[in-house]
């Protein structure tokens, strides 16, 4: 018994692992991305208010990865499954959110929504930045309140978030679910596929082996 439970936390130490590097490469690419992106478009744009909607849709952009990893964590396999009997369009991709609701979670609230908050602190830097250099302007004044204006809209939003996430966990799901729908009906591709759950036979050979 030992044997076997010392083998198994072995494995799933190594899944854990392995799923792990893969999503800290991950976020390493996706976060230089946003980052780069963000700096060319602040380069370019001249306007301090356009630059703050950019910092506006970075914070959004956290909040609803927030919610949607809230919600798979939440949400609970059993008004889908009538869904999927009836092979409602969504139906077999909200069943995959919920049963890789870790995945899913640990994808939206930590890659996506730290990432986005991440950045959008240094666009905020760099707008309290541009505000300073205005005439009359005190630097120290401008990165006080843009900094209080990033984490009170992302602290907020986030609540927010949650509380739609917790109570309407299922629809945020299934409106996820079929937009996954949609993406695969357009592109042909099935990005997520059910792993179907083994069954046990009788007279297998781990079972004669024991006899």
């Amino acid at each position: 018994m030992n044997i076997s439970l010392g083998s198994s936390l072995l494995r799933d130490l190594r899944q854990s692992a392995s799923h792990a590097l893969i999503i800290g490469i991950l976020s390493f690419f996706i976060a230089m991305g946003i980052s780069v992106g963000s700096e060319l478009i602040l380069d370019r744009v001249v306007s301090i208010a356009l630059s703050i909607a950019l910092l506006v849709v970075l914070i959004f952009i956290g909040i609803f990865f927030d919610t949607i990893g809230t919600s798979a964590a939440a949400a609970t396999e059993t008004p889908f499954h009538a869904k999927a009997a009836r092979k409602t369009a969504g139906a077999q991709q909200a069943l995959w959110i919920v049963r890789n609701a870790d995945r899913v979670a640990n994808f939206c609230n930590d890659v996506i929504g730290d990432i986005s908050a991440a950045v959008a602190g240094a666009v905020g830097i760099s707008i309290a930045f541009r505000l300073a250099q205005l005439p009359g302007a005190e630097g120290i004044y401008w990165g006080t309140i843009i900094t209080g204006f990033v984490a009170g809209l992302t602290v907020g939003g986030k609540s927010l978030g949650k509380m739609i996430a917790i109570n309407y966990s299922h629809e945020v799901v299934f409106a996820v679910a079929r937009w996954m729908s949609h993406v695969e009906a357009v592109t042909g591709r099935t990005f997520f596929q059910m792993k179907k759950k083994k069954e046990h036979k009788r007279g297998s050979k781990k079972e004669k082996a024991k006899k």
